[in-house]
């Protein structure tokens, strides 16, 4: 996957954001880049999605690894659940 690709996201062509993967994570990485856009259409149809599917207010942003360019869903809990792990460093070497 081409660098650009790891930092747009794929539902809303917006800027994904470092964020820090929990030390606890299975992912490997010290970061993944995920879509923080309160208006991207996956993150909106997710809350539907999760209460018709789960029963649970809930919905997911879109998430990429970029050692592996592998993406998927990250869950979420509120509009603001996670953005305190974005890394606000864009100086990106890797």
């Amino acid at each position: 996957m081409s660098r650009d690709k790891i930092h747009e996201c794929m539902h809303c062509g917006g800027k994904m954001s470092k964020w820090k993967t929990p030390s606890d994570s299975t992912w490997g990485t010290e970061f993944q880049y995920i879509c923080f856009n309160d208006e991207c259409p996956y993150f909106v149809r997710g809350w539907d999605w999760m209460m018709q599917n789960n029963k649970a207010r809930a919905s997911y942003r879109h998430r990429c690894n970029p050692a592996t360019g592998k993406t998927g869903p990250l869950p979420v809990w509120s509009y603001d659940a996670l953005k305190e792990g974005i890394i606000e460093d864009e100086t990106e070497e890797e």
